[in-house]
């Protein structure tokens, strides 16, 4: 009576557990498949974008000449005499990108160090997560600050500088990338291996030498990883300079003037004013392939940079 009442006890038991492991199976099996289900519709997504883009592109080029697009020096698509040379809005968006990474680079890489090699832990625990906060700040929000505080601010300091202008922009864009580049470098230069920093110290080096010769330089690829990808943040940026920068494409050095880049072109064009179908309206698409080709660049730039860096470690 008691042994069949033991046996009934543990024939329960087993069946409780193979039921609840046939359940957890088909738990990891529906979130399994729930990933994978993400992760193709994110390649979905990729590749309408690239086939919408390529498509709305050779149509473009039936109509426009692919050697003009990439010869003249004049873009007017809207105007009376139709202009499709690419190379303003190009150059209107390096010019802005170029005072980004101006402001950007010795701005984020100071406070890379500084987190990384002098804070104090509260203090870098605290302080890291507020220079964040800039990363959040809605990109319209920068567009009207640049147009309403810093461009005033300027002119005031830098003769015949335009209301609409690449240096305003351009700075708040540095300001806005900032928090990019120091995250990304400070995690890069505090994974430094600790016996680099004693090696130099025991040969007699400060700390500051230390720093500059032995700890960046080592963490370089990571660095460089930042910086492709505060570039890439900062071509693809669109309300600032949308807001801040003007509507007029040219090739221009000068950043007191005002510039279209190719992002604020792409935003004047959508809003609905221009024919669909029309090669005024496929610009958008054409200009849109040359950013995204820009773009990719420098994401693969930086992939490749980021997969030295981890491989360097793993050394």
């Amino acid at each position: 009576m008691i042994f069949n009442s033991i046996a009934a006890g543990v024939a329960r038991v087993v069946n409780g557990l193979g039921s609840g492991k046939r359940a957890e199976t088909t738990l990891e099996r529906l979130i399994q498949g729930g990933l994978v289900a993400c992760g193709l519709l994110a390649i979905a997504v990729t590749v309408g974008i690239i086939l919408v883009l390529i498509f709305e592109t050779i149509e473009f080029f039936r109509e426009v000449s692919i050697v003009d697009f990439f010869t003249q020096t004049e873009w007017t698509p809207l105007f009376i005499d139709k202009q499709y040379g690419i190379w303003p809005l190009v150059s209107g968006t390096i010019l802005t990108s170029v005072i980004a990474i101006s402001v950007a680079l010795p701005f984020g890489l100071m406070a890379a160090i500084y987190l990384s090699e002098f804070a104090a832990p509260r203090t870098r625990t605290t302080v890291k997560p507020a220079l964040e906060l800039l990363a959040g700040v809605p990109t319209i929000v920068y567009g009207f600050f640049a147009l309403t505080v810093v461009t005033p601010a300027l002119q005031k300091v830098v003769p015949d500088l335009a209301l609409f202008n690449a240096l305003g922009p351009g700075i708040v864009m540095g300001i806005m990338i900032i928090p990019m580049i120091s995250s990304l470098s400070e995690d890069a230069i505090y994974s430094v291996p600790v016996s680099l920093r004693e090696a130099a110290y025991g040969l007699g080096a400060a700390k500051l030498p230390t720093i500059f010769r032995v700890v960046v330089p080592s963490a370089w690829s990571g660095i460089g990883a930042a910086l492709t990808l505060a570039i890439s943040r900062a071509i693809g940026e669109t309300m600032i300079v949308a807001v801040a920068a003007g509507q007029q494409a040219r090739i221009a050095i000068d950043p007191r003037a005002p510039i279209e880049t190719m992002t604020s072109y792409i935003v004047n064009v959508a809003k609905g004013d221009v024919p669909t179908g029309t090669p005024e309206y496929r610009t958008i698409f054409a200009v849109g392939s040359m950013l995204f080709v820009l773009t990719l660049v420098m994401n693969l730039l930086s992939y490749r940079l980021a997969k030295r860096m981890r491989e360097r470690g793993t050394r």
